[in-house]
């Protein structure tokens, strides 16, 4: 049986009753909240079940008037038209949108909603749905929201279009290319001023089991979130090249036919589990870094990024699988001209695991001609023969704690028989696959290769020696003392993540230094992390599990948990360089 936790949840203190289940006991609160004449706006991330409310909520509330805010929405066509430079032809890649939700809004017809909401009269109205805070302000507002990776599911299984789209039809990837560069980006600028007044936050993510909690208890869980470490919520999907190691490891449902991937630490899709009282809420772990960057990120990381959480942890699984798609990232330069985001794909691979013969695939081989590989890539992908990648890539050997960098630009994938804890820059859709070996998706059609956009980014300077010199562990030892060793582990100079390794037998202490840390327990069954001053309880992590180290909490200290054993744990940590 797996230790990992797949379900961690921070107890907020001082909250127990500031939160309620169900819709029995949500609505009695609401109820409470009315007087002689209220507006009760329930605004909603787009994916809400609106009709899950209409029918337990709004039927019970017994409402003077109710008004969907969608009424006022663009129809489809206008909206495409609006959309139709972020949308672009591609399956895979946007534009990344600067709409605001009103402009997504007929003017008229939202001025025809405030003409009825002024003229109702007395008693409960009700304003619900994406956008309804432009209606009206609220006397009591309530946010319904849920995660982006339960999104992704109710799109999957059907149920789902994109807002404002009948557009089941559709194939996944472009769904969750207009969710990503259009729709999430519109909503969280719409919710982040909605969750720093709302009154109660109403969890939808769970279908008939909806819980709320009130807005001050969730700003205060968000602020107690930030002054002491925190995990969120992992997720695991199925790939074409996935393994079993994690179906093992993490005692994953045994009936899927593998697990290529954990997004470990992806802030912008993970949920973030509190828990007030008996009761327990899930929210979009975005939430805090939209409501509190500076404590969880750092002044520096901040200012440089914003509201954005620069670091991603996740797991790349192909032990008992195959090869991931040969790819390369864009430089910074071209996604900021081609995809409107600031900063690029940089990411590093560090071998958790690796079978006898794992390799990663990593750079040109010396002597490479670029319009031969070009060609023979062009070849490949027509089918006419495979990808000669023992004559044009550099295969390395991989094995349990090596850890490669991959600057954007560099052509790269890690081969079959090994579990990766990719450690990367935030932006994580934008791989242009060169060659995947053939395949077909697991949706049965073929999965989409970006050659044009990939031969304008790879950088031919990478080759064998250059890749050995400054890309295959560059181990740097940095400190060391009694029952601890610090080594830098990289990244590149052209990334701006810094790693460092932390071998240890006794306890160890680390400071933010002003920043975000994010960890993981490399090796060892499980260390304690806690306050040398006592500032947050202590906090247990275990094997492969990442957790985070707000900016905030500053000096912190990891100890291995019982005797000291002959065999040292290990970290590995990553920041922001300064």
């Amino acid at each position: 049986m797996s230790c990992y936790e797949k379900y961690p949840t921070l107890q907020i203190e001082g909250y127990d009753d500031s939160a309620w289940q169900g819709w029995e006991a949500i609505t009695a609160r609401l109820r409470a909240r009315t007087g002689q004449r209220t507006v009760l706006v329930i605004d909603c991330y787009p994916g809400v079940r609106l009709a899950e409310l209409e029918e337990n909520l709004l039927s019970a509330l017994k409402p003077a008037l109710v008004i969907n805010a969608e009424q006022a929405r663009l129809d489809e066509s206008a909206l495409h038209q609006l959309l139709a430079r972020n949308l672009t032809d591609d399956r895979v890649f946007g534009v990344l949108s600067c709409h605001q939700l009103s402009e997504f809004i007929d003017p008229q017809k939202l001025a025809a909603l405030k003409e009825q909401v002024s003229n109702a009269p007395d008693g409960l109205i009700v304003i619900y749905g994406p956008g309804a805070a432009l209606v009206h302000p609220g006397d009591v507002l309530v946010y319904a929201d849920l995660p982006r990776w339960e999104i992704q599911q109710r799109m999957r299984s059907g149920e789902l279009d994109n807002w404002g789209a009948e557009n089941q039809s559709e194939d996944m990837l472009r769904r969750y290319k207009r969710a990503f560069f259009v729709e999430w980006r519109v909503f969280d600028r719409h919710k982040t001023p909605l969750l720093k007044r709302a009154d109660f936050l109403l969890d939808t993510t769970l279908a008939d089991s909806p819980a709320m909690v009130t807005g001050d208890a969730l700003r205060a869980g968000l602020k107690q979130t930030t002054q002491q470490p925190f995990r969120v919520v992992p997720f695991f999907d199925p790939g074409v090249w996935g393994g079993q190691w994690m179906k093992q490891k993490f005692d994953l449902d045994p009936s899927a036919p593998n697990y290529a991937w954990c997004f470990d630490c992806v802030p912008e899709e993970n949920s973030l589990l509190l828990r007030f009282g008996a009761v327990r809420i899930e929210i979009p772990s975005q939430d805090l870094v939209l409501l509190e960057p500076r404590a969880l990120l750092g002044e520096k990381v901040h200012a440089r990024f914003g509201a954005e959480f620069p670091i991603r942890f996740d797991f790349l699984d192909t032990i008992g699988g195959q090869n991931l798609s040969f790819q390369v990232h864009p430089l910074t330069e071209y996604i900021q001209q081609q995809f409107g985001m600031h900063y690029t794909q940089d990411e590093s691979y560090y071998i958790l695991e690796a079978e006898p013969g794992a390799m990663v695939y990593l750079g040109t081989k010396t002597g490479t001609e670029p319009q031969a590989m070009l060609d023979n890539l062009r070849s490949a992908g027509r089918g006419e023969q495979p990808f000669d990648d023992a004559r044009f890539v550099n295969q390395i050997p991989a094995k349990k704690h090596d850890h490669f960098l991959i600057p954007a630009g560099t052509v790269h994938c890690s081969g079959a028989g090994t579990m990766v804890l990719e450690i990367s820059a935030t932006p994580y859709i934008f791989t242009f696959k060169l060659w995947d070996w053939g395949r077909l998706g697991m949706d049965g059609l073929p999965r989409p290769v970006h050659l044009d956009h990939g031969e304008k980014v790879i950088d031919w300077q990478r080759d064998t020696q250059w890749v050995h010199q400054h890309l295959v562990n560059q181990v740097e030892p940095i400190a060391e003392g009694e029952g601890w060793r610090e080594e830098r582990t990289g990244l590149h100079e052209r990334e701006f993540i810094e790693t460092r390794r932390h071998w240890f037998s006794a306890p160890v202490v680390h400071h933010t230094h002003g920043g975000v840390n994010v960890l993981n327990l490399v090796e060892g069954a499980e260390a304690v992390v806690d306050s040398p001053s006592g500032a947050f309880a202590p906090f247990t992590v275990r094997y492969a599990e990442t957790f985070i180290i707000p900016a905030d909490v500053g000096e912190y200290r990891i100890s291995p948990t019982g005797e000291t054993s002959d065999k040292p744990l290990a970290t590995i940590k990553a920041w922001v360089r300064g």
